[in-house]
């Protein structure tokens, strides 16, 4: 029995293993095509080409990332720089799991070209802590409001509800209401999180 359990735990590992290696090996071979094939002379890029090493600016930083063509701004966010706060669900733009703001309105990551961002200032849940870790209104008064119950929807509700408090301080539970409809929770912990918006725009 006890052999039985530690098969198990060294599949698991093995498992978690091979699958971080697959993504890292997977980084490596497309930054090691960008090497190869756009770093062996000065020529410019062919028309019509899309140049694969660019700078995100993403919670206030530069970061430079190397983003294939018809790459996602989820993919590129979680995958390459480690930003996994931002969460793919349905990777179809329906879910708002995944939601980040650009330039402080809210999209969905998972439907965002990475290409198309480069311009933007991008904010995940990550860049909402300030630097003495005090938390934003919003994700305290989740804590407060026991808003989350499995968590996983929690992140893109929180973006979206930043983006409200920022563009409305002082909203209705309609408008709060309206602010989060993009955003589905498979708990359907719905009034949990407007009340907890709600108290977050006293206290902010």
């Amino acid at each position: 029995m006890l052999d039985s359990i530690k098969n198990i735990k060294n599949y698991r590992l093995n498992r978690r293993k091979f699958i971080k290696n697959v993504i890292a090996s997977g980084a490596v071979m497309s930054s090691g095509g960008y090497i190869l094939s756009g770093c062996s002379d000065n020529s410019a890029p062919i028309n019509g080409s899309v140049e694969r090493l660019i700078v995100l600016k993403v919670n206030g930083k530069d970061r430079p990332v190397d983003v294939m063509q018809n790459e996602t701004l989820a993919m590129t966010l979680r995958y390459k720089l480690g930003l996994t706060g931002t969460k793919l669900a349905c990777d179809r733009g329906e879910c708002g799991a995944c939601t980040v703001l650009l330039s402080g309105t809210p999209h969905n990551s998972c439907s965002t070209l990475t290409h198309s961002v480069r311009n933007r200032e991008i904010t995940t849940i990550e860049g909402l802590e300030q630097e003495d870790g005090t938390l934003h209104p919003v994700q305290q008064a989740m804590i407060d409001e026991l808003g989350p119950q499995c968590g996983f929807c929690t992140p893109g509700q929180i973006m979206s509800g930043v983006a409200l408090l920022n563009k409305n301080p002082n909203p209705t539970r309609e408008e709060a209401r309206q602010a989060l409809s993009g955003n589905l929770c498979r708990c359907g912990a719905y009034d949990h999180y407007l009340n907890s918006i709600m108290r977050a725009s006293r206290i902010s």
